[in-house]
């Protein structure tokens, strides 16, 4: 059964992440996958919306912890930075409808999105601090954009889960709606977007994306680096080794010098 799954409909183009049991934790084979259709989209005239959700009752559950820890992500082309890439560079609407879970790259990539449809279940984590990492996707620069600094750090800094109301206010989602109207909406938001003049909709996103576009690249590369140096650090492995034991991480035992 793939882990990915596109459907066609006219020309709104759907992906589904489908790995439901794991609450659609994503694998280096996902990332990779999904950043080749999003590419394959952006250069496929007959594709003019990207839809994209997660199947069961989840949207994504981040990275899926042992695929990650068997590969973890370099400062280079790592599976990660090819998705952040595509979704950097596609060029036409891009709608998540988000249900369930969104943790941690289930949450970051979001951010890319021009479109955020949120059921009342969906709950959004960043719990990147909690495991001695840093953010991705560019969320370090693009979350304190949209919601300032100060909201940015109540979840960044925190680590803790937030609801879809939360989500909204602070500009990651688009609008909050019913579980049992997610799809619909998300749906009928295709639908309209892929009636206007294409040509215009792409040099519409271009215009508004171009101010924000330079800050959005550092960040990735920033981010990228840091995060790679942050999963080989003491704190990570404690923090992934109290998880994999089922107890708390005591970060006194990795004594780390802290970088001002």
């Amino acid at each position: 059964m793939s882990e990915i799954l596109t459907e066609r409909s006219g020309s709104i183009l759907r992906i589904t992440l489908n790995r439901p049991a794991k609450k659609n934790a994503m694998t280096s084979s996902m990332y990779m996958t999904m950043a080749q259709i999003l590419n394959d989209a952006a250069n496929e005239d007959d594709v003019l919306v990207v839809l994209w959700d997660g199947a069961g009752d989840s949207f994504s559950a981040g990275n899926d912890l042992e695929d990650f820890l068997k590969h973890p992500p370099g400062p280079g082309e790592s599976p990660q930075a090819q998705l952040a890439d595509a979704l950097l560079n596609f060029n036409k609407p891009l709608i998540a409808a988000v249900k369930g879970v969104a943790i941690g790259g289930g949450t970051t990539l979001l951010t890319h999105c021009d479109f955020v449809f949120a059921g009342e279940s969906a709950k959004f984590q960043l719990p990147f601090v909690n495991l001695g990492l840093v953010p991705e996707f560019g969320s370090s620069w693009s979350l304190p954009a949209r919601s300032g600094y100060l909201r940015a750090a109540e979840v960044i800094l925190l680590g803790q889960p937030f609801d879809a109301t939360v989500a909204a206010e602070i500009g990651l989602v688009t609008r909050v709606v019913p579980d049992e109207k997610l799809l619909a909406t998300a749906t009928e938001t295709a639908q309209k977007l892929a009636a206007k003049p294409p040509a215009a909709l792409k040099a519409c996103k271009r215009l508004m994306k171009r101010s924000q576009r330079e800050q959005v690249v550092q960040a990735i590369k920033v981010e990228n680096e840091e995060f790679a140096s942050r999963v080989l650090s003491a704190e990570a492995k404690e923090a992934f080794t109290a998880f994999l034991e089922k107890r708390a991480p005591d970060f006194k035992r990795s004594k780390e010098p802290v970088v001002a």
